[in-house]
């Protein structure tokens, strides 16, 4: 810890904030309907890279943008460098706000704001750490540079045209995850699936495979009056609220759960799969009846895989299943996600046929599959090592580090871990309604990730 530095960062907050709350105001979700050379991702998430870059020139940093794609600020000196990756897409806000998700407002000291843990609020500490030690003039071993990614939510394409473009850095972190340090990642495994037949079921649920959907809602051409007793007796025994109601032609269903990260899917409630449940009570047409039988046998409300036979875990943790997006019209099932956080012990190849088979009698065909292998570090590594001794001194807690389902751009570079910034103990709000950071919160992560900048970049 430097205190003239904690000083600058004490001093500049307000500065911070400010600035965090301008980039929290642009609604970063993915548009590739709108994408064009130089916004990849589309308009919104283009002009909101471009005014953090105008933002870290303002403050005296050399700035580039690598085609939209991602944008790289650097200072210092050395022939290594220093990577700090974090990114300004969001997943779409959802339903279930009290205040607006874009407004960046603050009530009694807590910012709420989707996207303001997820990672905008870590890249402005990331910046003004930088700030920090770039005004204080402290000497440097290693160059630093923050790279800011624009589909890290979505596919991580932005760093792979990083990776293509630039040369990856010596040693990285990604302040996207938790404190103390993550040295290790499961694998994530995604795929999607569909059934295409005449059906008279129309579901919506879920915006993005790597969330929980907190809402999912059903129209059926079944009168409200015959399916309202079997509502109403779903909803005494069950958690989750339910609706129904009139609709032109039948009736609608409308199940609420618990948005969450698609990493921890058991701190959320699926809406979906609650309302599969419920589905599977009523007197649906036949083969509707048989589709909704045979998934709502295979899926139950159950986070685990353990119907498809993928209940396993290894010293990186238990695998984890989520449904996500659900797209279901008269032309059948049309899309089904799932997103499985695996542990790295496991074969991509046998939870795709694990799937398949889990998925046949439903009928369901899969459409494409894929997934991204985890990663583990040695806890005596430079890097390991520097950050949690960094976390131990600023917290005056030595705490082991962590292996978790979550996917970050770590896993991506041969030398990087994630570091910080969701707290011990503390729940997260991260990919639900009500997103939120206390702007206490803001200011220390800025000094700890100083704190890691002098311990890796800065001559002793």
């Amino acid at each position: 810890m430097d205190q003239r530095v904690d000083r600058w960062i004490d001093e500049h907050g307000e500065q911070m904030v400010r600035g965090l709350q301008k980039c929290l105001s642009y609604r970063t979700v993915k548009d590739s309907a709108a994408a064009k050379p130089g916004a990849p991702f589309g308009p919104e998430i283009a002009d909101c890279l471009e005014d953090a870059l105008a933002q870290a020139q303002a403050l005296g940093f050399e700035t580039k943008n690598l085609d939209g794609y991602c944008g790289c600020v650097d200072f210092g000196e050395g022939e290594e460098q220093l990577g700090i990756l974090c990114h300004l897409d969001v997943v779409p806000e959802g339903a279930g706000w009290k205040h607006p998700p874009y407004a960046a407002e603050i009530h009694d000291g807590m910012l709420y704001a989707r996207g303001v843990m997820d990672d905008k609020g870590p890249a402005f500490a990331a910046l003004y750490a930088m700030a920090a030690i770039k005004a204080l003039d402290l000497p440097m071993k290693r160059r630093v540079r923050l790279i800011l990614g624009c589909d890290e939510e979505s596919g991580m394409e932005c760093l792979a045209h990083y990776n293509k473009v630039e040369p990856a850095p010596d040693m990285a972190f990604s302040p996207d995850a938790e404190y103390p340090v993550v040295n290790s990642e499961k694998m994530i495994f995604r795929s999607e699936y569909k059934k295409e037949y005449p059906s008279a079921i129309r579901i919506r649920s879920g915006t993005v495979p790597n969330a929980v959907p907190g809402e999912a809602e059903a129209e059926l051409s079944l009168s409200l009056n015959r399916i309202l007793p079997i509502v109403e007796a779903f909803m005494e025994r069950s958690e989750y609220a339910c609706a129904a109601e009139a609709a032109d032609g039948g009736c609608r269903i409308k199940v609420t759960g618990v948005a969450a990260h698609a990493s921890m899917p058991e701190q959320g409630k699926n809406a979906f799969l609650a309302l599969l449940q419920l589905l599977d009570k009523l007197p649906l047409e036949k083969q509707d009846a048989a589709t909704v039988s045979a998934l709502a046998d295979v899926l139950r409300l159950d986070y685990y895989g353990q119907r498809f036979g993928l209940d396993m875990a290894d010293a990186s943790g238990r695998l984890t299943l989520n449904v996500g997006v659900v797209d279901w019209d008269e032309t059948g099932l049309r899309r089904l996600t799932v997103d499985i956080r695996a542990p790295i012990s496991a074969d991509g190849n046998v939870i795709r046929r694990k799937l398949a088979e889990g998925f046949a009698p439903a009928g369901l065909a899969e459409i494409k599959a894929s997934w991204s292998e985890g990663y583990y570090m040695p806890p005596e590594s430079e890097l390991v090592k520097s950050l949690l001794d960094v976390y131990a001194a600023r917290s005056g807690k030595y705490l082991p580090p962590l292996a978790i389902g979550g996917g970050t751009y770590a896993r991506h570079l041969k030398n990087a871990v994630a570091f910080g910034i969701e707290r011990p103990g503390e729940p997260s709000p991260v990919h639900m309604a009500n997103e939120r950071m206390p702007v206490a919160h803001l200011v220390e992560d800025a000094k700890m990730i100083a704190d890691a900048i002098i311990a890796l970049a800065v001559e002793k």
